[in-house]
Protein backbone atom coordinates (compact mmCIF):
# COMPACT_ATOMS: atom_id res chain seq x y z
CA UNK A 1 0.00 0.00 0.00
CA UNK A 2 0.95 3.61 -0.53
CA UNK A 3 -0.07 5.51 2.59
CA UNK A 4 -0.34 9.30 2.78
CA UNK A 5 -1.38 11.93 5.27
CA UNK A 6 -3.63 14.61 3.84
CA UNK A 7 -5.49 17.69 5.03
CA UNK A 8 -9.20 16.97 5.12
CA UNK A 9 -12.07 19.25 6.21
CA UNK A 10 -11.62 18.12 9.82
CA UNK A 11 -7.83 17.93 9.98
CA UNK A 12 -5.03 15.64 8.88
CA UNK A 13 -6.16 12.11 8.03
CA UNK A 14 -4.53 8.90 6.76
CA UNK A 15 -5.36 7.58 3.32
CA UNK A 16 -4.22 5.10 0.70
CA UNK A 17 -3.42 5.99 -2.90
CA UNK A 18 -5.02 3.43 -5.21
CA UNK A 19 -5.12 2.85 -8.97
CA UNK A 20 -2.52 5.47 -9.66
CA UNK A 21 -4.02 8.68 -8.31
CA UNK A 22 -7.21 7.94 -6.38
CA UNK A 23 -7.43 8.76 -2.69
CA UNK A 24 -9.09 6.35 -0.26
CA UNK A 25 -9.63 7.86 3.17
CA UNK A 26 -8.64 5.49 5.99
CA UNK A 27 -9.84 7.62 8.89
CA UNK A 28 -12.25 4.87 9.94
CA UNK A 29 -9.35 2.41 10.14
CA UNK A 30 -6.87 4.48 12.16
CA UNK A 31 -6.09 7.99 13.29
CA UNK A 32 -2.78 8.25 11.46
CA UNK A 33 -0.35 6.47 9.17
CA UNK A 34 2.01 5.42 11.97
CA UNK A 35 -0.78 3.47 13.68
CA UNK A 36 -1.34 1.50 10.48
CA UNK A 37 2.36 0.77 10.11
CA UNK A 38 2.60 -0.32 13.74
CA UNK A 39 -0.35 -2.72 14.00
CA UNK A 40 -0.87 -5.74 11.75
CA UNK A 41 -4.63 -5.77 12.37
CA UNK A 42 -4.89 -2.15 11.18
CA UNK A 43 -2.79 -2.90 8.10
CA UNK A 44 -5.09 -5.82 7.35
CA UNK A 45 -8.14 -3.58 7.73
CA UNK A 46 -6.56 -0.98 5.46
CA UNK A 47 -5.76 -3.61 2.83
CA UNK A 48 -9.34 -4.86 2.99
CA UNK A 49 -10.62 -1.33 2.48
CA UNK A 50 -8.35 -0.90 -0.54
CA UNK A 51 -9.47 -4.22 -2.02
CA UNK A 52 -13.15 -3.32 -1.58
CA UNK A 53 -12.89 0.23 -2.91
CA UNK A 54 -14.43 1.26 -6.24
CA UNK A 55 -11.69 3.49 -7.61
CA UNK A 56 -14.08 5.19 -10.03
CA UNK A 57 -15.98 6.69 -7.11
CA UNK A 58 -12.91 7.98 -5.28
CA UNK A 59 -11.57 11.54 -5.53
CA UNK A 60 -8.30 12.19 -7.29
CA UNK A 61 -5.30 12.86 -5.13
CA UNK A 62 -4.63 16.58 -4.72
CA UNK A 63 -0.85 16.92 -4.18
CA UNK A 64 -1.40 20.27 -2.46
CA UNK A 65 -3.36 18.50 0.29
CA UNK A 66 -0.49 16.22 1.27
CA UNK A 67 1.57 16.72 4.40
CA UNK A 68 4.56 14.67 5.56
CA UNK A 69 3.32 11.06 5.74
CA UNK A 70 4.64 10.69 9.31
CA UNK A 71 5.83 13.08 12.01
CA UNK A 72 8.95 11.33 13.30
CA UNK A 73 10.28 11.75 16.79
CA UNK A 74 13.76 11.25 15.30
CA UNK A 75 15.25 11.72 11.84
CA UNK A 76 18.58 9.90 11.55
CA UNK A 77 20.68 10.18 8.40
CA UNK A 78 23.86 8.60 7.01
CA UNK A 79 26.85 10.22 5.38
CA UNK A 80 28.90 8.61 2.62
CA UNK A 81 27.02 5.31 2.64
CA UNK A 82 27.25 4.67 -1.11
CA UNK A 83 30.42 3.30 -2.62
CA UNK A 84 32.12 6.06 -4.58
CA UNK A 85 30.61 8.89 -2.50
CA UNK A 86 33.43 10.88 -0.91
CA UNK A 87 33.82 14.45 0.37
CA UNK A 88 34.46 17.10 -2.28
CA UNK A 89 38.06 16.95 -3.45
CA UNK A 90 38.86 13.80 -1.48
CA UNK A 91 40.30 10.57 -2.85
CA UNK A 92 38.33 7.34 -2.33
CA UNK A 93 39.26 5.80 0.99
CA UNK A 94 38.91 2.40 2.60
CA UNK A 95 35.34 1.55 3.52
CA UNK A 96 34.46 2.65 7.06
CA UNK A 97 33.88 0.12 9.80
CA UNK A 98 30.77 1.88 11.08
CA UNK A 99 28.09 4.14 9.55
CA UNK A 100 28.50 7.91 9.82
CA UNK A 101 25.20 8.85 11.52
CA UNK A 102 23.89 12.39 12.03
CA UNK A 103 20.59 13.93 13.09
CA UNK A 104 18.16 16.25 11.37
CA UNK A 105 16.14 18.16 13.95
CA UNK A 106 12.29 18.37 14.02
CA UNK A 107 12.21 21.85 12.45
CA UNK A 108 13.57 20.37 9.21
CA UNK A 109 10.41 18.35 8.54
CA UNK A 110 8.55 19.37 5.38
CA UNK A 111 5.70 17.89 3.38
CA UNK A 112 5.94 16.70 -0.22
CA UNK A 113 4.28 19.85 -1.60
CA UNK A 114 6.09 22.34 0.64
CA UNK A 115 8.58 24.68 -0.97
CA UNK A 116 11.95 24.75 0.77
CA UNK A 117 13.00 28.26 1.72
CA UNK A 118 16.65 29.01 1.05
CA UNK A 119 17.93 30.83 4.15
CA UNK A 120 19.08 34.44 3.80
CA UNK A 121 22.78 34.55 3.04
CA UNK A 122 22.99 30.87 2.07
CA UNK A 123 25.48 30.48 -0.76
CA UNK A 124 25.66 26.74 -1.42
CA UNK A 125 22.40 24.91 -0.78
CA UNK A 126 22.37 21.43 -2.29
CA UNK A 127 20.07 18.39 -2.60
CA UNK A 128 20.52 14.73 -1.63
CA UNK A 129 17.99 12.14 -2.81
CA UNK A 130 17.69 9.26 -0.37
CA UNK A 131 15.75 6.11 0.45
CA UNK A 132 14.25 6.60 3.92
CA UNK A 133 13.04 3.87 6.26
CA UNK A 134 10.00 4.38 8.51
CA UNK A 135 10.10 2.32 11.69
CA UNK A 136 6.96 0.27 12.30
CA UNK A 137 7.89 -1.69 15.42
CA UNK A 138 9.91 -0.50 18.40
CA UNK A 139 13.55 -1.46 17.84
CA UNK A 140 15.91 -1.74 20.79
CA UNK A 141 19.17 -3.66 20.41
CA UNK A 142 17.83 -5.76 17.56
CA UNK A 143 19.90 -8.27 15.62
CA UNK A 144 20.72 -7.85 11.94
CA UNK A 145 18.58 -10.90 11.15
CA UNK A 146 15.53 -9.37 12.86
CA UNK A 147 16.09 -5.74 11.85
CA UNK A 148 13.85 -5.65 8.75
CA UNK A 149 10.95 -6.97 10.85
CA UNK A 150 10.92 -3.53 12.49
CA UNK A 151 10.49 -1.63 9.21
CA UNK A 152 7.00 -0.29 8.58
CA UNK A 153 7.69 1.09 5.15
CA UNK A 154 9.87 3.13 2.82
CA UNK A 155 9.66 6.62 1.36
CA UNK A 156 11.82 9.36 -0.14
CA UNK A 157 13.74 12.00 1.78
CA UNK A 158 15.54 14.97 0.26
CA UNK A 159 18.39 15.70 2.66
CA UNK A 160 18.71 19.38 1.74
CA UNK A 161 22.08 20.70 2.90
CA UNK A 162 23.81 24.05 3.19
CA UNK A 163 27.36 23.14 2.13
CA UNK A 164 28.83 26.45 3.25
CA UNK A 165 27.64 25.92 6.84
CA UNK A 166 28.57 22.26 6.63
CA UNK A 167 32.19 23.12 5.76
CA UNK A 168 32.50 25.52 8.70
CA UNK A 169 32.58 22.82 11.36
CA UNK A 170 33.38 19.19 12.02
CA UNK A 171 29.79 18.55 13.14
CA UNK A 172 27.16 18.95 10.41
CA UNK A 173 24.14 20.14 12.40
CA UNK A 174 24.04 23.74 11.18
CA UNK A 175 24.52 22.67 7.57
CA UNK A 176 21.73 20.11 7.74
CA UNK A 177 19.09 21.62 10.01
CA UNK A 178 17.68 24.79 8.50
CA UNK A 179 13.90 24.99 8.65
CA UNK A 180 12.25 22.71 6.09
CA UNK A 181 15.45 20.95 5.04
CA UNK A 182 13.91 17.44 5.18
CA UNK A 183 11.05 17.09 2.67
CA UNK A 184 9.44 13.65 3.04
CA UNK A 185 7.02 11.67 0.95
CA UNK A 186 4.97 11.76 -1.00
CA UNK A 187 3.83 8.50 0.60
CA UNK A 188 5.07 5.53 2.60
CA UNK A 189 5.18 2.26 0.68
CA UNK A 190 4.51 -0.53 3.18
CA UNK A 191 7.37 -2.95 3.74
CA UNK A 192 5.50 -5.93 2.29
CA UNK A 193 5.63 -4.29 -1.15
CA UNK A 194 9.42 -3.82 -1.17
CA UNK A 195 10.94 -7.23 -1.75
CA UNK A 196 14.53 -6.08 -1.26
CA UNK A 197 15.53 -2.58 -0.11
CA UNK A 198 19.03 -3.32 -1.42
CA UNK A 199 17.77 -3.56 -5.01
CA UNK A 200 16.29 -0.14 -5.74
CA UNK A 201 17.48 2.51 -8.20
CA UNK A 202 17.90 5.99 -6.73
CA UNK A 203 17.89 8.85 -9.24
CA UNK A 204 17.72 12.63 -9.06
CA UNK A 205 16.60 14.87 -11.92
CA UNK A 206 17.44 18.57 -12.08
CA UNK A 207 16.68 20.81 -15.05
CA UNK A 208 15.56 17.74 -16.98
CA UNK A 209 18.94 16.05 -16.52
CA UNK A 210 19.64 12.94 -14.43
CA UNK A 211 22.34 14.03 -11.97
CA UNK A 212 22.32 10.96 -9.70
CA UNK A 213 21.75 7.32 -10.65
CA UNK A 214 22.89 4.45 -8.44
CA UNK A 215 21.43 1.28 -6.95
CA UNK A 216 20.97 0.72 -3.24
CA UNK A 217 22.87 -2.52 -3.87
CA UNK A 218 26.01 -0.36 -3.75
CA UNK A 219 25.51 0.93 -0.20
CA UNK A 220 28.26 0.09 2.25
CA UNK A 221 25.79 -0.55 5.07
CA UNK A 222 22.46 -2.24 4.36
CA UNK A 223 19.14 -1.14 5.79
CA UNK A 224 19.20 -4.15 8.12
CA UNK A 225 22.69 -3.33 9.40
CA UNK A 226 21.89 0.34 9.95
CA UNK A 227 18.77 -0.42 12.01
CA UNK A 228 20.70 -3.02 14.01
CA UNK A 229 23.61 -0.63 14.55
CA UNK A 230 21.61 2.42 15.57
CA UNK A 231 19.33 0.41 17.86
CA UNK A 232 22.31 -0.62 19.98
CA UNK A 233 22.55 2.99 21.17
CA UNK A 234 19.05 4.44 21.03
CA UNK A 235 15.56 3.00 20.82
CA UNK A 236 13.81 3.48 17.49
CA UNK A 237 10.10 4.12 17.92
CA UNK A 238 7.26 3.69 15.39
CA UNK A 239 7.28 6.64 13.02
CA UNK A 240 10.98 7.37 13.41
CA UNK A 241 12.81 7.87 10.12
CA UNK A 242 16.23 6.51 9.18
CA UNK A 243 17.54 7.82 5.88
CA UNK A 244 20.18 5.72 4.16
CA UNK A 245 22.42 8.27 2.44
CA UNK A 246 22.80 9.65 -1.04
CA UNK A 247 24.86 8.43 -4.00
CA UNK A 248 27.60 10.60 -5.48
CA UNK A 249 26.48 12.92 -8.26
CA UNK A 250 27.39 11.76 -11.74
CA UNK A 251 30.67 13.24 -13.05
CA UNK A 252 28.94 15.52 -15.56
CA UNK A 253 26.70 16.94 -12.82
CA UNK A 254 29.64 17.46 -10.49
CA UNK A 255 31.49 19.36 -13.20
CA UNK A 256 28.70 21.93 -13.53
CA UNK A 257 27.59 22.11 -9.88
CA UNK A 258 25.35 25.10 -9.23
CA UNK A 259 23.88 25.86 -5.79
CA UNK A 260 20.10 25.73 -5.59
CA UNK A 261 18.41 29.05 -6.22
CA UNK A 262 14.97 30.63 -6.20
CA UNK A 263 12.63 28.84 -8.62
CA UNK A 264 14.66 25.64 -8.88
CA UNK A 265 13.02 22.23 -8.57
CA UNK A 266 14.59 18.82 -7.98
CA UNK A 267 12.90 15.44 -8.41
CA UNK A 268 14.07 12.37 -6.51
CA UNK A 269 12.76 9.08 -7.85
CA UNK A 270 13.27 5.60 -6.48
CA UNK A 271 12.14 2.46 -8.26
CA UNK A 272 9.22 0.81 -6.50
CA UNK A 273 8.71 3.83 -4.24
CA UNK A 274 7.77 6.80 -6.46
CA UNK A 275 9.05 10.32 -6.87
CA UNK A 276 9.29 13.47 -4.78
CA UNK A 277 9.66 16.90 -6.35
CA UNK A 278 10.94 19.71 -4.15
CA UNK A 279 10.67 23.37 -5.12
CA UNK A 280 13.05 25.99 -3.76
CA UNK A 281 12.31 29.64 -3.05
CA UNK A 282 13.83 32.68 -1.38
CA UNK A 283 10.40 34.06 -0.46
CA UNK A 284 10.18 33.93 3.32
CA UNK A 285 6.71 33.54 4.83
CA UNK A 286 5.57 36.10 7.33
CA UNK A 287 6.07 35.15 10.95
CA UNK A 288 3.17 33.39 12.64
CA UNK A 289 4.40 34.40 16.09
CA UNK A 290 3.22 37.97 15.91
CA UNK A 291 6.82 39.27 15.59
CA UNK A 292 7.77 40.14 12.03
CA UNK A 293 10.88 42.13 12.94
CA UNK A 294 13.36 39.27 13.14
CA UNK A 295 15.07 39.86 9.80
CA UNK A 296 15.54 43.54 10.62
CA UNK A 297 17.18 43.08 13.99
Amino acid sequence: MRLVSYRGPDGVRPAAVVVGDRLLDLGKVAGDVVSILEAEELRAAARASVAAADAATLPRLDPASLVAPVRPGKILCLGYNYRGHVPDGAEPAAEPEYPDVFVKTPNTLAGPDDAVVIPPGATDVDYEGELAVVIGRRARRVSIDDALDHVGGYMILNDVSDRAWQRRQSQWALGKCSDGFAPLGPWVVTADEVADPQDLLVEVVRDGVVTVSQSTSTTIFSVAFVIHHVSQVLTLEPGDVVSTGTPQKLPAAQAVHRPLADGDAVTVRISGIGELTTRFTTAHPRSTTGDDTGDNA
